[in-house]
């Protein structure tokens, strides 16, 4: 099982009361769905007293070349920005005197222009690794450990299993 490369830490609400995390599989996200996903937010919570985090920037350039060019001749022309988004990853925070419903609704609308499936945390949500969310026994440690334990003294891993083929019997 592998583990995302981002702590715990990273992937849980720190700045904010609210926040809209990353549900499914990593992907990449241009700068203008984000930005539409923000302008989304703002709309949304036009008048009231909050502080909107971006968690994330796009700061991968994406370079394309026009179809049936041949081959060589260089990497092609700027296109546009991106971003590498690892699933658990938190997008936007809401900080301020915002009601969860509110936010909620205002989250909901923006995971709508973002592509990809979302999901509304709080700040009291436990920490997610992978799709695996913290809390209820399950911890960092436990899931990095082996699921199973080789017997002690054996050397399994050390020499493979002799097959019958290859076996030097002098009766064959």
């Amino acid at each position: 099982m592998s583990l995302p490369a981002d702590p715990p830490e990273e992937q849980q609400s720190c700045g904010g009361d609210f926040g809209l995390r990353m549900k499914d599989h990593d992907r990449r996200m241009p700068a203008s769905a984000l930005k539409i996903a923000e302008e989304t937010i703002k709309r949304r919570l036009r008048g009231m007293n909050y502080k909107l985090y971006k968690r994330v920037s796009a700061n991968i350039g994406v370079y394309t070349k026009g179809n049936e060019q041949r081959m060589g001749k260089g990497k092609g022309k700027f296109d546009y920005w991106t971003v590498r988004l690892p699933v658990s990853r938190i997008v936007f925070e809401l900080k301020g005197d915002v009601h969860e419903k509110v936010a909620r609704e205002a989250f909901r609308l923006a995971g709508h222009k973002l592509p990809g499936l979302w999901e509304f945390v709080n700040k009291n949500d436990p920490p997610v690794v992978g799709i695996t969310k913290l809390g209820n026994g399950v911890t960092l440690d436990s899931l990095k450990r082996a699921r199973r334990n080789p017997p002690l003294g054996t050397n399994n891993l050390a020499s493979p299993p002799k097959s019958a083929s290859s076996s030097s019997d002098p009766t064959q």
